[in-house]
């Protein structure tokens, strides 16, 4: 959490005016500045930015690029030079997903609240930027009214699994009444141990596990022992063979052959761990898990419920 003595700029109060000279479309996206934001959440851009690289983990190509610096000059020439605070780099540009990743970086009541006013006025000017130039007053003021209930709701399911200040004691107390050398994790912000969380989660599951993870080990294939025998699952990693032998792969299928596992690589284009429960079924579900299966436990990590729209699932 940053500290108040680190936030040194003023705080700019937003508003559908003025956020609309702020969004820009770089690469087919729309997109917000780097400065613009700090000056949002009352930081320097350079505090702002070191906020996030902290957490860079956090914002991968479709969530945070730096501009080239042809597409530097090009938004340069559109917008007042004094915008840009005399940078001496090329700036980072979030999109819509980048800012919503922004709520689980900078904390506090301040960032909570900005990020909500962000948040929901980003989304609704995204979609009457985007609404058909035919489409009626009445339609457009229906459309936008599902759009904010929908906001609303999705806010409010963050909120919920939110860790904040007011949090952290009764979360370190709970550490107390541990037997020592447990295996722990937090999840969905409890503290439980490692086994017991991911057989509950493995548990939720209907139709489908997706583990997407590109560190496994025998340990990963065993907390899926109990999964219903009309549960496929599915393991996604590019690393198997560093961790798995086919030998320890069909020893464990031949014990449990009520299980239906298979293997498939990512392509290299997963960088974090996923769990993925009934994918596109009206039961889904997506856990980020901040550590690799094979190690559950061995370290205190955590494992967190998100809340996506339908662009995630259309890409995954």
């Amino acid at each position: 959490m940053a500290k108040k003595n680190e936030q040194t700029q003023d705080i700019s109060l937003i508003t559908e005016e003025n956020l609309r000279d702020k969004i820009f479309t770089v690469r087919g996206v729309q997109v917000m500045l780097d400065s613009d934001l700090a000056r949002i959440y009352g930081y320097s851009t350079k505090r702002f930015n070191e906020q996030v690289k902290n957490n860079v983990e956090k914002f991968d190509q479709s969530f945070r690029f730096q501009l080239t610096n042809t597409e530097y000059l090009n938004l340069r020439s559109k917008i007042s030079t004094s915008n840009w605070g005399g940078a001496r780099y090329l700036p980072f540009v979030f999109t819509e997903q980048g800012i919503y990743m922004l709520m689980t970086v900078l904390r506090g009541p301040l960032a909570t609240q900005q990020s909500i006013i962000l948040i929901k006025l980003f989304k609704q000017m995204k979609d009457i930027l985007l609404a058909p130039v035919h489409t009626s007053s009445v339609s457009a003021y229906q459309l936008l009214s599902a759009q904010v209930q929908t906001n609303t709701m999705q806010i409010e399911q963050i909120q919920q699994t939110m860790l904040v200040k007011s949090d952290l004691i009764s979360f370190t107390n709970s550490f107390n009444a541990l037997p020592p050398k447990s295996e722990l994790t937090v999840c969905a912000g409890q503290i439980i141990e490692a086994q017991i969380a991911y057989e509950q989660i493995y548990a939720q599951a209907h139709k489908s596990i997706f583990v997407i993870d590109n560190y496994v080990s025998l340990k990963t294939l065993a907390m899926l022992r109990h999964v219903g025998k009309n549960v496929s699952i599915i393991i996604f990693s590019d690393r198997l063979r560093h961790s798995l032998t086919d030998a320890e792969i069909a020893t464990f299928k031949k014990e449990y052959p009520q299980l239906k596992i298979s293997f498939r690589l990512t392509q290299n284009l997963i960088h974090d761990r996923y769990i993925v429960l009934d994918y596109r079924c009206e039961t889904q579900r997506l856990y980020h898990c901040g550590g690799s299966s094979k190690d559950a436990g061995g370290r205190l990590t955590t494992i967190a419920p998100m809340v996506v729209d339908e662009f995630f699932w259309a890409a995954v």
